[in-house]
């Protein structure tokens, strides 16, 4: 059987802890004291003020990019020492985000025999979840999730998407087509920003054939947040995140300088983050550029005890058979590959298969020199 096929134990849903009027959380959703957030803002006031950056887009459209080019060293410099921006206006209706936003709200607050219809299994993850990772007696987050692919169109599925509430598949359909466009304007602008052709990146994702997915995390209030974390610390496997979080409860936290900092997300903004494999992509840039050490970044996401939270995690990823691999034209025997030949999509089911892990899985990677 394939070791993918089923979850190594009976899946509880998170929401439905949280709903049970609970005032402990169970041992399985509490993390080592290492991992444990700080809640107390006031243990380190230097971070209260400090914030991932802003970057306003407007220059940047489908017919071109008129961005300045103190915008194009902005999101340069944001590459480089954040891994993470936000950005505003992008392009995408502020109007449309909340919808979105909120009709996902609603499929969440569905009847649980409704949401179960939907239940997913470890072989594809899409749908309905409420894990990550397939290690028996695993410490859990505490969220829920739904999960579902957008391109290629071979895997594109409107059957497990959700059909509750009313016009919900149509919104999610045109939010993919939204945020396919934002993603490509913003592969270019870091194509451009390392002196290549504008396409580069994008063709080194499999060009047309690229892939997109979509995962909504769902927060519960959670009795004891100081134990538990929403989502551990992670980097993202894909290319190239596009989050658009919560409008009133903050969650996120960027790891940086050895610090967790929280992300305070500005109105309507979308939160952009450098995956693993643009880390890959870009790796022997830095050797000979100054500007061009891209990596993907640790980040978490802490929960609430009085309010839930939501957020939409649209990834924009190689197509699943691409190597991962540097550019070709960034390998020679001076500058040989760091990383052993995998594809992504067997780097996709590495991660699968182990869950959340830090920066460990892609530094685990390391061809031996």
């Amino acid at each position: 059987m394939n070791k993918l096929q089923d979850w190594p134990e009976p899946v509880i849903r998170v929401q439905s802890l949280s709903e049970s009027g609970l005032k402990s959380i169970p041992e399985r959703y509490i993390k080592p004291a290492t991992d444990r957030p700080s809640l107390n803002m006031e243990e380190d006031p230097t971070n209260m003020d400090v914030n991932i950056p802003i970057i306003d887009l407007t220059g940047l459209s489908e017919d071109g990019n008129n961005l300045p080019q103190s915008t194009m060293d902005q999101i340069s410099l944001a590459c480089r020492e954040w891994g993470f921006f936000q950005v505003v206006n992008h392009g995408v209706c502020p109007g449309f985000m909340d919808q979105v936003r909120e009709t996902w709200r609603s499929f969440f607050h569905l009847p649980m025999e409704m949401k179960h219809a939907y239940a997913n299994s470890p072989k594809t993850y899409e749908g309905y979840g409420s894990r990550l990772g397939i290690e028996k007696g695993a410490i859990l987050d505490w969220s829920d999730y739904y999960y579902l692919h957008y391109l290629p169109l071979t895997l594109k599925d409107y059957n497990k998407w959700p059909a509750s509430p009313d016009s919900c598949r149509e919104v999610i359909d045109e939010y993919g087509k939204e945020l396919v466009k934002l993603g490509g304007r913003i592969m270019k602008v870091l194509s451009i920003n390392l002196g290549l052709k504008e396409d580069r990146l994008q063709n080194a994702f499999g060009g047309d054939n690229f892939g997109a997915c979509l995962r909504v995390n769902f927060y519960p209030k959670c009795p004891q947040p100081e134990l538990a974390l929403g989502l551990s610390s992670h980097s993202d496997p894909g290319g190239l995140t596009l989050l658009l979080t919560d409008n009133q409860v903050p969650g996120l936290q960027v790891r940086k300088d050895d610090k967790w900092i929280t992300v305070k997300p500005a109105p309507h903004a979308f939160i952009v983050n450098i995956g693993d494999q643009i880390q890959v992509k870009f790796l022997f840039f830095s050797k000979v550029l100054s500007n061009a050490d891209y990596k993907s970044v640790e980040h978490r996401v802490i929960v609430n005890s009085d309010m839930e939270r939501l957020s939409l995690r649209f990834f924009y990823n190689p197509k699943s058979d691409i190597p991962m691999q540097p550019m070709e034209e960034l390998v020679s025997t001076d500058k040989p590959a760091l990383y052993s030949p995998m594809t992504f999509d067997e780097y996709r089911l590495f991660i699968r298969l182990k869950g959340p892990k830090g920066k460990s899985q892609i530094e685990s990677l390391h061809s031996p020199r």
